[in-house]
Order: structure tokens, then C-alpha cells, then sequence
């Protein structure tokens, strides 16, 4: 009996809808004209020029999905895939279908920009983009700008990486599509931070002498990061320090107290030798000036 009322059930189910039929890229030029004309010129195109592809992975059925019903319906929205009327999760589902292999997307589904709800078409225009570049909508620093007002405040700084100037850009310090488990600042997760080579902060992609290893390492950039010291995108103090005055920022750490530190027995105070009430003493980095590291001295000394 069982065989026979599986058959039976399978009788009963619904036939899955027949698939559309596709009609191909050219159709679509006689509605959008300003859409085909300089789409040519863009990275999706390849699937036209190269040919090489199956039918529903061609033009703009690829990414839009049949067409047909688009066409029959005068231009009916809810036939096709529209990606302006779209919900956030489909439009990352259609363009993870081609972009999924790419390991820089590899985090994308549990970023804080897909937690958020911002997806593809929060940051890309396919086809009226402001930036040959990865299809932007507008340039770098003003898509970020748009949810990132602070951070535009802290670029206008005195003391500042320089990317309203545009040396960098803020991609070559964050991966906006998510990024791995840090491996600093005891693996709290900094915001979306792109890794350099072997798990390090992003800031050694550029400030490759203070890589190490060293023989005596300063605990603070070691285990806690650069950011225990300096703002990352911009401040009012020189080098981007946290305070104005460099011993108030060591001393948040050398208070005597505890047993942590790289020996286990707390962070010594300053020797009474040190007046800190002498401005001579206020810049403890005309002493330390190996203070990211030192391979001769424990105290990092010149």
C-alpha cells in the first residue's frame, strides 16, 4: 500500500509552473533606448559580447528574469524582476546568484550593512552610474557619506587621512560587502575593517614598518590595536592621538595598577625621575620612539 498511495499523492500534487520563455536582450532596446545605448559600456554586457553563456544568463533577462509576460503586460512591473520595487533579500539573492563566487563577498549575508537592510542598490546604479569603476552611484566617498555623516565630520578634521583629497579611499581600509573575524582589539568586531596579510589591521597594508615582530612589543598595539592610540579617520590632534598631550594617553594604561601587561605584573608607573608637572616630561615620546616596537630596548628607547 505504500508505494501505491505515494503514487496516488503524486497524482494529486500541483504541476510546477512551466518556466517563461525568454526573449532575449533585444526586444527590451525597443522600450529602453537610453538603457541600451550605453550599455555597452558596461562590465554586465561581457554576457552579450562573449556569447558564452546560457540564454538565461544573457543580457538583460540575467538579471531582470524572463521577459514575456514584461512585454505582453505593456510594461507591467510585478511581471518581471524590478529591482526598484524589489525587497532588500531578492535583491541581494539576484545579484548573489553571479557574484556569490567572489571572495571579497564571502561575509555579505552577515554584514552589518545586510543586517541593516542595505543591499546592492543602496550603493550600485547598474545603469546610470556616476563611476565607471565598480558602478557606483555616485563617487566613493559620497555614497559612504550618505549613511556615514560622522565620519564626513572626522575627514574635515585638521589631522586626517587624506580622502576627501583623494589619496584613498575608504575601501582600502573596509570591505563594505562584510569582512572575517578580527584578529585584534580581542576580536571585537571593528566596522566591516578589511584584513591585510595574515589577519593584521588594515593599517599595515600602508604602515608596513610597524609590522613587527619585535623582540619587546608594546602590548597596546599588539593585543588592543592601533585604534587603543589614534583615531582612524581623522581628529584635532597630531599623528590622529586620542588626546592632545602624549603622556594623559599613555597614562590611561601606566597606572601602577593590576596584573596585566606583557610580563603578568601591570604597567609600571614612570620612574620618580619623571616630573610630569615639566613639560619636558609631557611628550614621552621624545624618550620612547620605538613606542610601536623595539628589537634593542625594553623600553623602547632610541
Amino acid at each position: 500500500m505504500g508505494p501505491l498511495l505515494l503514487l496516488i499523492l503524486l497524482g494529486l500534487a500541483p504541476a510546477a509552473p512551466a518556466a517563461q520563455p525568454l526573449i532575449g536582450s533585444d526586444v527590451c532596446r525597443k522600450c529602453h533606448p537610453d538603457v541600451w545605448l550605453k550599455f555597452y559600456k558596461n562590465p554586465h554586457y561581457k554576457t552579450i559580447a562573449l556569447a558564452n553563456q546560457p540564454p538565461e544568463r544573457t543580457g538583460c533577462e540575467s538579471c531582470h528574469g524572463p521577459g514575456r509576460a514584461h512585454v505582453e503586460g505593456s510594461g507591467n512591473k510585478a511581471a518581471i524582476r524590478a529591482f526598484s520595487v524589489l525587497e532588500p533579500a531578492r535583491i541581494l539573492d539576484a545579484c548573489l546568484d553571479c557574484h556569490a563566487g567572489d571572495l571579497g563577498k564571502a561575509h555579505i549575508r552577515r554584514s552589518q550593512h545586510t543586517e541593516a537592510g542595505v543591499v546592492c542598490t543602496n550603493c550600485h546604479s547598474i545603469h546610470k552610474p556616476a563611476t565607471d569603476k565598480f558602478l557606483l552611484a555616485r563617487t566613493q566617498r559620497e555614497v559612504c557619506y550618505g549613511c556615514h555623516a560622522p565620519v564626513r565630520t572626522e575627514f574635515s578634521m585638521p589631522f586626517k587621512h587624506r580622502v576627501n583629497e583623494g589619496f584613498m579611499q575608504c575601501t582600502d581600509c573596509h570591505n563594505p560587502h562584510g569582512s572575517a573575524a578580527p584578529s585584534w582589539r580581542m576580536a571585537v568586531r571593528p566596522r566591516m575593517v578589511e584584513q591585510a596579510l595574515a589577519g593584521e589591521e588594515a593599517c599595515l597594508k600602508c604602515h608596513s614598518d610597524k609590522r613587527g615582530p619585535f623582540v619587546f612589543e608594546h602590548t597596546a598595539v599588539r593585543i588592543e590595536g592601533c585604534e587603543t592610540c589614534h583615531r582612524p579617520h581623522g581628529g584635532p590632534n597630531p599623528r590622529l592621538l586620542r588626546r592632545p598631550v602624549v603622556f594623559t594617553l599613555c597614562l590611561e594604561c601606566h597606572t601602577g595598577a593590576g596584573n596585566f601587561g606583557r610580563r603578568g605584573t601591570g604597567e609600571r608607573m614612570q620612574s620618580p625621575a619623571h616630573n610630569m608637572a615639566d613639560p619636558r616630561y609631557h611628550t614621552c615620546t621624545l624618550c620612547h620612539v620605538r613606542i610601536h616596537g623595539s628589537n634593542a630596548d625594553p623600553l623602547f628607547l632610541r
